[in-house]
């Protein structure tokens, strides 16, 4: 029998020993780093964490970024095509403080934004500020351009930027806001609370302007403007019924998408700022003041052969028939001699009540702010009486002589004019002469076109009536006698009118096709003949065939008279 017997050296098993305390002690080492890795991590985390919040904090505290504004209201015409309306864009602000080579940065932006100017530009990166505007208002190409400079301390604020759609159309109608959105001039001032208001409705505010009949009047006043060399014209359009003015042009004109270097000249609204004197346009209401007051009937007249002397005034006409003229004479052959006999037998005191009345010795109520005061004399003379009965001596606006004709033609109710859409409602107004006396003005109108002064008007099918004007400008305390204000104001259809069409020509030129003729008769007649062609179709008005209605037989006044005499 065996015995089987284990032996240990005790060399070896120190050896043993000693390894598993040498390897214990690794692992614990090893345990420690990684602890303490783990530690230094978290607390470097909360570190950064702590150290963002504080740049967060002081970045708000420093740089007071400007709010974005809250969207501006559209405007639109009367058949909801946008006239204004606000696009989203970009304005570049920078951080001057984190810019170490202020010169380089700006070198680079005016690189790509070529519009600025370099040293502008270096000065405000020079400031040392926390907050610069360098550009508002960038386009997609110009933000992606910056950003591609990899300029840390640029940045952008989304904002939105006013745009207008049909550029210069209605542009003194709408009028323009400044970088910031705040209306200007136009209904873009007068209306700004309402288009600004948080509170308020997403509706857009509605004009009373129809783009179709827009474009066709600033087009035709355009062309007659370059064709008669003129330094400026001036229309409108409107509404017998509501006072709604369709369309409003005045030339020259401006983009409101870029008012920078525009003159006072081009912003000046000769609709509704412009104040002339509109020669006999200014007759319509002597007439019709005397008619309805009974101081004349139609079948009257008075002497026109002689001029009348008057002091140190001499009052003529222009085209003189030397002879006694019928008051429906008067008015077609456009008789000074006339028009100021009948003035004086109406009377200075109801001249003036009547044209008060009528609101051409007060300013329009039209919602703008560029509106010009009528201009009359503080001391009103025979003289004045006299010369006031034929549109001399006194200044108004063409949107006062339109709203005035209105009244004359609608049955004899004066409906302010407005710029916004009424919907059509005929309500309001106050009646300033009667049905009868309207009806009979509507026949001496639609006379002046058929056999006076105004035949150049005459648009085939619309029974247009109206009344020549054309006055020499005033000038240094006096009058220029060859700087004209040419202007011509139509009504149709004269059976039942619906529109005013006024066109004014300042300064004209005569020319081979007028025989060198340059007034109202001539230039601005054919402006409104034109217009009532290309917007009658568009507002629903039909041509008719021309019968023997009483507009037609109108021309019988004169030749019972001529046989009566």
């Amino acid at each position: 029998m065996s015995v089987a017997y284990s032996y240990h050296s005790p060399v070896l098993e120190g050896e043993r020993k000693t390894a598993l305390e040498i390897a214990r002690g690794r692992l614990t080492v090893a345990v420690l780093l990684f602890l303490l890795g783990f530690a230094i991590m978290a607390a470097r985390t909360i570190e950064l964490g702590i150290s963002t919040t504080a740049e967060k904090q002081v970045a708000t505290r420093t740089i007071e970024v400007p709010p974005v504004k809250v969207a501006r209201a559209d405007i639109v015409d009367r058949n909801g095509e946008i006239l204004a309306t606000n696009l989203e864009t970009s304005s570049l602000y920078a951080n001057p403080s984190e810019i170490k080579n202020p010169k380089l940065a700006a070198a680079k932006l005016v690189s790509v934004l070529p519009d600025l100017s370099l040293a502008d530009v270096e000065e405000k990166l020079s400031s040392g500020r926390k907050f610069v505007w360098l550009k508002r208002k960038l386009t997609p190409r110009e933000k992606w351009q910056v950003n591609a400079l990899g300029i840390p301390a640029f940045a952008f604020q989304d904002e939105e930027e006013r745009v207008y759609p049909h550029g210069r159309l209605a542009a003194h109608a709408l009028g323009f806001v400044d970088v910031d959105g705040k209306g200007l001039a136009g209904v873009e001032h007068f209306f700004n609370d309402r288009l600004d208001d948080p509170d308020r409705t997403t509706e857009p505010v509605k004009l009373s302007i129809d783009v179709r009949v827009q474009y066709a009047l600033a087009d035709e006043l355009e062309a007659a403007k370059n064709a008669y060399q003129a330094v400026g014209a001036a229309g409108l359009v409107m509404d017998v019924n509501t006072g709604e003015v369709l369309a409003m042009v005045s030339l020259p004109d401006y983009d409101p998408n870029n008012v920078t270097g525009v003159s006072a000249d081009e912003r000046f609204n000769r609709v509704s700022q412009g104040v002339y004197e509109l020669g006999s346009t200014m007759k319509t209401f002597t007439f019709a003041a005397a008619l309805d007051d009974g101081v004349v009937t139609m079948n009257d007249g008075y002497d026109a052969s002689k001029p009348l002397h008057v002091a140190r005034f001499t009052i003529h006409d222009d085209h003189p028939r030397n002879r006694f003229l019928s008051v429906p004479e008067i008015f077609v052959y456009s008789s000074n001699i006339g028009t100021a006999q009948m003035a004086l037998d109406l009377g200075t005191e109801r001249q003036q009540a009547f044209l008060s009345k009528v609101g051409l010795l007060q300013p329009s109520t039209l919602e703008l702010s560029e509106v010009g005061a009528p201009i009359y004399p503080a001391q009103w003379h025979k003289i004045s009486t006299m010369t006031i009965s034929y549109g001399h001596g006194i200044a108004v606006s063409p949107v006062q002589l339109a709203t005035g004709i209105s009244a004359m033609v609608n049955g004899g109710r004066l409906m302010p004019a407005t710029l916004i859409h009424t919907s059509g409602l005929h309500h309001g107004g106050r009646q300033v002469i009667s049905p009868a006396t309207s009806r009979k003005i509507r026949q001496l109108l639609r006379l002046t076109v058929m056999k006076g002064t105004g035949g150049r008007a005459n648009a085939i099918g619309y029974r247009v009536g109206g009344k020549t004007g054309t006055a020499e400008k005033a000038e240094n305390g006096g009058y220029a006698r060859h700087s004209l204000i040419s202007s011509f104001v139509g009504a149709y259809p004269m059976d039942d009118p619906r529109y005013v069409v006024f066109a004014l020509l300042d300064e004209p030129h005569g020319t081979k096709e007028t025989f060198g003729y340059k007034t109202g008769g001539w230039v601005a007649a054919p402006v409104v003949k034109n217009v009532i062609l290309r917007t009658a179709p568009l507002l629903g008005i039909a041509p008719r065939k021309e019968d023997e209605g009483l507009y037609q037989k109108t021309s019988l006044l004169i030749h019972d008279y001529k046989h009566h005499r």
